[in-house]
């Protein structure tokens, strides 16, 4: 059998934990990717993975042999770049997950300028407030906002991101404006049911400072959060890019604005650790170029 296909199989079950995705994800039948496992172990005369009827590990051998073909598969696939993929179209399905909230215009907008330029390139967007686990659900890249991004993951800056704490002038009109941060907690928030906190920390005149919310309302739709705050149920704690028109026009208010919250930071995520495909590395370039300025 073909042993360096073998290596690649070991690194995708590694990888994914699972024969099932190694399998879709190298185009094999599951039958064949559990007979370059057995043509592998049988060659170095180890086990190299752990088999239960839900999960599959590594061994301790496994272990030390992944770490080794992990970096050598690497390095075939730059030798590989070198030569021929500096040059290569990017072309293919590009499948990406990221956060509900960038179903918005201005997304829409820098990916339609993306798919114009690299038009060979099919976006699949799954729009979701879940942490995905990319490798194996088959997914190239996250989009991930945050502040302390995952330590197993490979992450590279896009830009920042600012929240605000909004309302419509209509939930003021009915419940009167808050003059401090103790009166907050009569008021009702819409808050992100994916969140475990119900505080957010802000900076204000006097330093740092905790606010709280009452809910009244929960959700794992960004978008349906911005909606029930534009229809004065509450108060949501929203990113510009959905509610900074709304802002601008007076369709919604900021809630105390002489606090504020330190922006946040998109990443793009992904598993390889050397090699990026053209589709990949063009897109994170894209967006990085498209949104790389502070949002303020």
């Amino acid at each position: 059998m073909d042993t360096l296909l073998s290596l690649r199989v070991f690194c995708e079950i590694a990888d994914a934990g699972s024969f099932v995705a190694a399998a879709e994800r190298l185009s094999l039948s599951a039958p064949m990717v559990s007979k370059h496992m057995a043509h592998l172990e049988r060659e170095l005369g180890a086990r190299l993975l752990n088999r239960t009827s839900r999960r599959v590990s590594l061994t301790e051998a496994g272990t030390l042999y992944y770490e080794q073909c992990r970096g050598a598969l690497d390095m075939l696939e730059l030798a590989a770049a070198a030569i021929g993929s500096s040059a290569e179209a990017p072309r293919g399905s590009l499948k990406v997950t990221a956060p509900v909230w960038f179903a918005n215009p201005r997304i829409v907008d820098v990916l339609a300028a993306y798919q114009q330029k690299y038009p060979d390139v099919v976006l699949d967007l799954r729009f979701s407030n879940r942490k995905v686990d990319l490798a194996a659900e088959g997914y190239d890249l996250a989009l991930r906002v945050t502040r302390d991004p995952s330590p197993h993951l490979i992450v590279r800056k896009i830009c920042t991101i600012q929240f605000y704490l909004v309302a419509a002038p209509a939930y003021f009109a009915r419940f009167g404006v808050p003059e401090n941060i103790p009166a907050l907690a009569n008021y009702g928030g819409i808050l992100p049911s994916y969140l475990s906190t119900e505080g957010f920390e802000f900076e204000g005149p006097k330093g740092k400072v905790l606010i709280r919310l009452a809910p009244v309302m929960r959700s794992d739709d960004s978008t349906y959060s911005y909606h029930a705050v534009r229809a004065g149920i509450g108060i949501g704690f929203l990113p510009e890019w959905l509610v900074g028109e709304d802002l601008a026009s007076g369709r919604l208010v900021q809630v105390l604005p002489q606090y504020h919250q330190a922006p946040q930071e998109l990443y793009a995520t992904y598993i390889s650790r050397k090699y990026l495909t053209p589709k990949v590395r063009t897109f994170i370039d894209f967006l990085t170029e498209s949104l790389g300025a502070p949002e303020l």
